[in-house]
């Protein structure tokens, strides 16, 4: 290529857009001092450019009726890539507003201003095989292949047909208030800065239409109808979080119900939703897996059984702090359901046979059960429902007595974490109990047991075969003879002071 002649291609993708300098309009082609003000400004003109390389929109600037003219303006982009070249200029003698169907602005234009910087010389080496000649399910590839976020961001950068291809293939979004483990005085801290709102979200959603996880959590003015748009954009998702999303309420779950055929998980932890929102949710979201309901004060055993009942692959339920649920509920439920926490409940014994009655339950948290009139509820674990049982967590049920310790002892020999702690009423035949049949207990939880006595101590010491962490302080009646003894006979043992809250998995959103 001569120095005489340069011919040009599109800054951003290296598409040849047929632009050749011996047809720029310079100050020896009679325009004088605008070629000078023209390359200030960061243009170039010409005076032929070739159309068929350009995507063209075309703009009109009025001026008044009464001169009866207008200048027509048409926008270039490049074909290929959709970047903004320049501009064309042309005149017509049409009035405004009555424009011929079949006039043109484009082809009677009679200057083009091109962007300096749109603009790259075109390489002789150019041909048609690279990378950006590729179909977008190659690009797509080369983007998953990328391991590093910055990769991913500087991929996008490249050109807008790679940041189309970047947005089709993003597949979460969580905004910058979305709290990663909740606490609910975090409302008033430094999250409080960051408003979500309707608008944010319809423009977030148009823009990654293929989300599979999108989370909301902390996002405490988002109306109901900021969900309306999941309607048209929430086909592929999966995972919803909507945690403390306080103005979300039935409608907006209606609208995720819509929207959201394919939902397996989410979580409405502090939503103002009712068992009418269930009701909907459960009909249309058939596949849910994981149902976060924790402190839904409005909800009943209604709601509960449109969840248990009608999806049928159900895993996991979290219904603690809801002070309106039974446990009834669950009757009938899924043999999938394997994870239960339903911490500080009012449960009745029925509603206790109800969670276990599919006979899948691994996991499952009664810590500070309200037992309804007195009722000795966790003998219904005892008919054999629970034989899979892997982790219970009674803790800070004070009146939990032998009866029902004995009842799960026998009843669920994969036993391998039971938290005990506080529960002052488990007695020797407790114990002894618990040492003659719980073979595969690993890990218990005997913190301040009142009626935990040496006797009790030397029942797990002999028993108790696979234990190895015993969590043990602030028990009355255990004797430090008893406890050296206990050391002495299972060194196996680890006898740590120290008390857990929570034990078993981590539940959160996959």
């Amino acid at each position: 290529m001569s120095q005489a002649q340069v011919s040009y291609s599109c800054g951003s993708c290296a598409y040849p857009l047929n632009l050749s300098s011996s047809n720029r309009l310079t100050s020896e082609s009679g325009i004088g001092s605008n070629y000078q003000k023209s390359i200030k400004k960061g243009f170039i003109s010409f005076l032929t450019v070739d159309l068929s390389r350009f995507t063209q929109v075309d703009e009109v600037n009025c001026f008044p009726v009464s001169w009866g003219r207008y200048r027509s303006k048409t926008k270039l982009l490049c074909r290929k890539c959709g970047v903004h070249i320049g501009y064309g200029y042309g005149e017509s003698s049409v009035l405004c507003g009555f424009d011929s169907p079949n006039s043109s602005s484009t082809s009677s234009c009679r200057k083009f201003n091109i962007k300096i910087r749109a603009l790259q010389p075109l390489e002789d080496t150019y041909s048609l095989t690279t990378i950006m000649d590729l179909p977008d399910d190659c690009l797509v590839f080369i983007f998953q292949c990328l391991d590093s976020g910055s990769d991913r961001e500087s991929f996008g950068l490249t050109c807008h047909r790679c940041l189309r291809i970047q947005n089709l293939s993003r597949r979460s979004l969580q905004f910058q208030c979305s709290f990663k483990q909740l606490d609910i005085s975090s409302l008033s801290h430094s999250n409080t800065n960051v408003t979500i709102r309707t608008f944010h979200l319809h423009r977030l959603l148009t823009r990654f239409q293929h989300l599979h996880s999108l989370s909301l959590s902390g996002c405490t003015e988002l109306p109901d109808s900021g969900l309306s748009h999941l309607v048209n954009y929430g086909s592929h998702l999966h995972t919803l979080n909507l945690e403390c999303c306080l103005g979300i309420t039935d409608c907006g779950l209606s609208m995720v119900a819509a929207g959201c055929p394919s939902l397996q998980v989410i979580s409405l932890y502090r939503c103002q939703i009712t068992d009418l929102g269930l009701e909907k949710l459960a009909s249309s979201c058939s596949v849910l897996k994981d149902v976060n309901l924790l402190y839904c004060y409005f909800i009943s055993d209604r709601g509960l059984r449109a969840i248990s009942q009608g999806c049928h692959q159900l895993q996991a339920v979290k219904i603690s702090h809801c002070k309106g649920i039974t446990g009834v509920g669950f009757n009938g439920c899924s043999s999938t359901l394997a994870y239960v926490e339903a911490e500080s409940c009012k449960l009745e014994p029925e509603g206790i046979l109800g969670i276990v009655s599919g006979g899948g339950i691994e996991y499952l948290n009664l810590s500070g059960l309200i037992l309804q009139n007195g009722r000795n509820g966790l003998a219904a674990i005892g008919r054999g429902f629970a034989s899979r049982l892997k982790i219970l967590n009674l803790r800070l049920c004070r009146t939990i007595g032998d009866e029902s310790i004995v009842a799960v002892a026998e009843c669920c020999p994969l036993l391998q974490e039971w938290n005990l702690a506080l529960c002052h009423e488990v007695r020797i035949v407790g114990w002894s109990s618990i040492g003659i049949n719980c073979h595969k207990l690993e890990k218990l939880h005997v913190n301040r047991c009142r009626n935990l006595c040496d006797r009790g101590l030397e029942a797990l010491r002999n028993g108790c075969k696979q234990l190895s962490v015993l969590y043990m302080n602030g028990c009355p009646k255990i004797t430090s003879t008893a406890i050296e003894l206990f050391k002495c006979y299972r060194s196996d043992v680890t006898i740590k002071n120290e008390e857990k809250m929570c034990i078993g998995p981590i539940w959160e959103l996959r």
